[in-house]
């Protein structure tokens, strides 16, 4: 018996042994998953920044463009003014880390009210050139100088085509008011994550005289709490790399005010947390909007 309950007892030390060793190994892969979903996020917040930065810069370079066609001092000095401060937005940002959300909000914030300067300076200028464009082709009637009116006209048209280049940085979409709701089979809310069958986010394109209008393709990519994509559809190009979304939709653009609603399918388990909306346009991420879920 004494030998027996010795085999006995040494089965039991190997079984918990193996049982010790496949814990370790749940838990390392574990791990890995947890450090890949985090570094993509890393990769992600750190695009965003990335193309921030490049839009600040752009901005600042756009104020030299600007004042190239100017003569009057008073806007000169508010251009400069501008410029100025492009640039030590864009000083800022760089000094920011990729993961300070709340420093990353403010300056987004802060972008947004940059461009809609920029463009109001350029539809400024746009006028003023137009007014001068008229000045020198009535002098040139009334001169009947008809060559220096073509080199004039010629000169001009250069200038209107360095102008669209312009407009069209600033021409960039705006998405604003973006809400992530979630909804069960019988389309009413949501509140626990087991009865969600779909997403409807909604958000609304702003007002844009600069933009070009006609339709776009809308992209959302929903990201679940872990940071994989809810329902992917398929692939789009961003920051020079192919990146999946939940949904699309073709939009008729108009230049004005535009609310728009996408679905997204959720057949699948979803734990609680983050669900975070990124929304896409032309190649640029416009917006996003966060819904938190609990078990």
């Amino acid at each position: 018996m004494r030998k027996i309950s010795h085999i006995l007892l040494g089965t039991g030390i190997v079984l918990s042994v193996l049982s010790t060793v496949s814990a370790c190994k749940s838990d390392s892969k574990e791990l890995a998953e947890k450090e890949k979903e985090l570094e993509e996020l890393r990769q992600l917040a750190d695009l965003d920044k990335k193309e921030m930065e490049n839009q600040y810069a752009q901005f600042a370079l756009q104020y030299d463009e600007l004042k190239k066609g100017v003569k009057d001092d008073s806007l000169i000095a508010r251009l400069d003014a501008e410029q100025q401060r492009a640039e030590n937005l864009l000083a800022e940002l760089k000094r920011v880390k990729s993961n300070d959300a709340a420093e990353i909000r403010r300056l987004k914030k802060e972008l947004e009210t940059v461009r809609a300067v920029l463009r109001t300076y350029i539809l400024q200028v746009d006028s003023l050139q137009q007014l001068n464009q008229t000045l020198v082709a009535e002098r040139d009637m009334a001169r009947a100088q008809n060559e220096a009116a073509n080199r004039q006209i010629s000169s001009l048209n250069t200038e209107r085509a360095n102008l669209s280049e312009q407009v069209a940085i600033a021409s960039q979409l705006n998405a604003t008011g973006v809400s992530v709701a979630p909804l069960k089979k019988n389309g009413k809310s949501a509140r626990r994550t087991k009865d969600i069958k779909r997403f409807s986010v909604t958000f609304t394109i702003t007002r844009n005289v600069t933009a070009k209008t006609g339709n776009r393709m809308a992209y959302v990519r929903l990201m679940k709490p872990n940071q994989s994509v809810v329902n992917p559809s398929g692939s789009f190009t961003y920051e020079n790399r192919s990146i999946e979304y939940s949904a699309a939709k073709n939009i008729e653009y108009t230049g004005q005010e535009q609310r728009v609603t996408l679905y997204v399918p959720a057949d699948e388990y979803l734990s609680a947390g983050t669900f975070t909306a990124y929304i896409f346009v032309d190649g640029q991420m416009i917006g996003s909007g966060s819904l938190q879920m609990k078990k």
